[in-house]
């Protein structure tokens, strides 16, 4: 792939973090095939981040042990910390990308959207309504809690709407789908621009 006569190194990146609460590895190739290897405590995130790897073209490997006996939380949580770290990482100086992106993704009767700038200004606006508290075992409050922490530290502004949807597994699903749709196209080579996609020259 090449831009501006430039050839571009390999976007990727794997990072380890270890604390009392969780031990997560964790690699991302932005420039992948759609390849998910996931080992999570948490089977509905394992679940989302297939979903986000495939629909996202994304090549992305977890492995996570953590202390779910309390409950999910910091599990969810640090893979979202994880995550963000290494997509910032694996962007690099961002040369090249098309930087926006607003992608839509209907799942039967659930309809979400994702709206990405990836800007180096973390922020999160968040407006979903779900009929239920769980899936299964899973509280419907850690996606907002992964999403934010995953905006947070890859530095890009992430607005997430669900519109409408009366299944909490669809209108959840629709989310990751039109995530990794949206960063795929965000995080796109585009030909035409020279440097970043800014007047302030960097981002």
């Amino acid at each position: 792939m090449e831009n501006n006569n430039n050839e571009l190194a390999e976007r990727k990146a794997g990072l380890s973090r270890t604390t009392n609460e969780t031990d997560i590895k964790l690699s991302l190739g932005v420039d992948g095939s759609g390849v998910a290897e996931l080992e999570t405590d948490v089977p509905f995130l394992n679940h989302m981040l297939d979903l986000f790897a495939k629909h996202g073209q994304f090549d992305l490997s977890v492995q996570a042990r953590g202390d779910i006996d309390i409950d999910d939380h910091h599990t969810v949580e640090d893979i979202g910390i994880c995550l963000g770290q290494a997509l910032r990482e694996a962007l690099g100086d961002k040369k090249g990308i098309k930087r926006y992106a607003s992608v839509f993704v209907p799942m039967d009767e659930a309809l979400a959207q994702v709206v990405i700038d990836i800007s180096n200004r973390p922020h999160f606006e968040y407006r979903a309504e779900y009929p239920s508290q769980q899936v299964g075992s899973f509280s419907t409050e850690l996606v907002h809690e992964f999403l934010w922490k995953f905006a947070l530290e890859a530095r890009i502004t992430l607005h997430v709407i669900v519109h409408y949807g009366s299944n909490t597994h669809h209108m959840i699903e629709a989310v990751f789908k039109a995530l990794g749709r949206a960063l795929d196209e965000a995080t796109l080579i585009d030909p035409r621009v020279k440097g970043v996609p800014s007047t302030k020259g960097v981002l």
